[in-house]
């Protein structure tokens, strides 16, 4: 059974619903139905939510925090020394300080700094919220990047945006409400970042890899051109009455339901998917707007998406973990951050322009950020210009959706080791998130295995001074 969070109430589940009535409606009644599930409600769970939609665009790999939006002049003046305290222990040995190599510049009437390697989306900063208290708990990509998406970095869990689908819907019946966009692949952890885990399998997201910029060869196999519209449909209808009849007699079978759907909602994404992700349609201005290169092109069809509904939208900048510096902070950071720049600010813009930012969580962010101290060769000697990884203390902006811009809030030490202010912990993020959509994160549960599990598990509190 499962707990309706708006009114917690108990309801029957799609399952046992189905079970309950043998399946008689036949698939087009199933059809309907499933369409029904997905549309959603934009209006929140549990009370009204500033947010529709979220953007989350993951630099994976782990941004350095005091090279981008935590500058820190002391570390600038002990360049070459040893930190008055002992490093914190990270995933290698460090060692002296390593001053940031790119200058700061305060920025708009709210007069945020932000690193050189950000002029465009410095011009924004009066529409972000800059946390710089964030942590996370090891320094471990794998481990990291599971507790940003699902809230828990050792067992297998929901992720966020299988959450939100699976509560509010999507508010488009013909487009999956859970898109991972990711150009070359997959990033470290693959589609385990994405999973629904006990969720209903529908609830997934849908991988797609952006380096193409065919929008007919994004989604592999999604057109038929060997067979008519109206063949396609018979035999869809015909798959949908074999596939009713294998559940009938096997009821509860959760793989079953999701293929289902997924048959349907492939069969309905034939045309409108291939239109949410062919930006040629898009203006000559808005293509220049947001520039050449698969990051900046992908963030166009981020907007496309949200603009028809879609409700959780993952960017992530490539596979593996391009952000990744051990080697050489400068050169590294600068070419990743010069990839996107220009996407970063056009998004912001491009949502404002359109009215759309009000209703849209953009959130931007790595599994955690960098040390300050420069990293050692792995057998502790020969020091790298690059950083290792930092769980301690790490830098995340947001925008639109209902938090306040021109903000930041909390701080790090002098060094930008470890978050000493207001610190922000990834279940409190996702308590805010969630709080931003109007859902209420200790009362959003699914009942599995005899408890009630939520994305935040028995953590987790609202970061309510970032709200507008």
């Amino acid at each position: 059974m499962l707990q309706d969070p708006s009114t917690s109430c108990t309801v029957p589940s799609r399952r046992q619903f189905l079970h309950r009535s043998g399946l008689g409606m036949g698939s087009v009644a199933l059809a309907s139905m499933m369409a029904g599930e997905s549309r959603g409600t934009t209006k929140g769970l549990h009370f009204p939510g500033r947010a529709k939609h979220v953007i989350h665009i993951f630099l994976n790999g782990g941004m350095s925090q005091v090279d981008t939006f935590d500058p820190k002049p002391e570390l600038t003046k002990r360049g070459g020394q040893m930190l008055p305290f002992s490093n914190l222990k990270t995933e290698r040995k460090t060692g002296v300080a390593l001053p940031s190599p790119f200058s700061f510049q305060q920025y708009g009437q709210s007069g945020i700094p932000v690193s050189e390697i950000f002029p465009n989306l410095a011009k924004c900063v009066d529409d972000m919220t800059v946390i710089r208290s964030m942590h996370a708990e090891l320094p471990s990509h794998e481990m990291s990047l599971m507790l940003m998406n699902t809230g828990d970095q050792r067992l297998v869990r929901p992720s966020i945006g299988s959450w939100l689908t699976w509560g509010m819907g999507s508010d488009n019946e013909n487009l999956p409400g859970f898109i991972a966009l990711c150009p070359g692949g997959y990033p470290v952890g693959g589609a385990g970042n994405w999973r629904s885990a006990f969720l209903p399998g529908a609830f997934q997201g849908t991988h797609v890899d952006t380096a193409n910029s065919d929008p007919k060869k994004l989604i592999a196999d999604l057109q038929n051109n060997r067979m008519t519209t109206e063949q396609q449909k018979k035999q869809f209808e015909l798959l949908q009455t074999l596939n009713s009849r294998h559940l009938e007699a096997r009821p509860g079978e959760a793989a079953i339901e999701a293929r289902i759907k997924s048959f349907e909602l492939a069969y309905r994404m034939q045309v409108e998917a291939t239109d949410a992700f062919d930006i040629s349609q898009e203006p000559e201005h808005i293509v220049k707007l947001y520039g050449e290169g698969p990051q900046n092109r992908q963030l166009l069809m981020a907007r496309r998406l949200v603009e028809r509904g879609v409700r959780f939208v993952q960017v992530w900048h490539g596979d593996l973990q391009p952000w990744d510096s051990h080697s050489n902070i400068e050169t590294e950071h600068r070419t990743v951050a010069s990839q996107c720049d220009q996407g970063l600010a056009a998004l912001i813009v491009d949502l404002k322009q359109r009215g759309l930012l009000d209703e849209t969580l953009v959130v931007c962010s790595g599994e955690f950020g960098r040390t300050p101290s420069v990293e050692m060769g792995q057998n502790g000697a020969g020091a790298s210009k690059g950083r290792d990884h930092n769980h301690w203390g790490f830098s995340l902006w947001m925008a639109g959706g209902g938090v306040k811009g021109g903000t930041i809030y909390g701080a790090t030490d002098e060094f930008g080791f470890q978050a000493v202010e207001n610190p922000v912990s990834i279940h409190d993020l996702h308590a805010t998130m969630l709080h931003l959509m109007g859902v209420d994160h200790e009362r959003f549960t699914y009942r599995y295995a005899g408890r009630d599990f939520r994305l935040t598990d028995v953590h987790g509190k609202v970061v309510r001074d970032i709200l507008a």
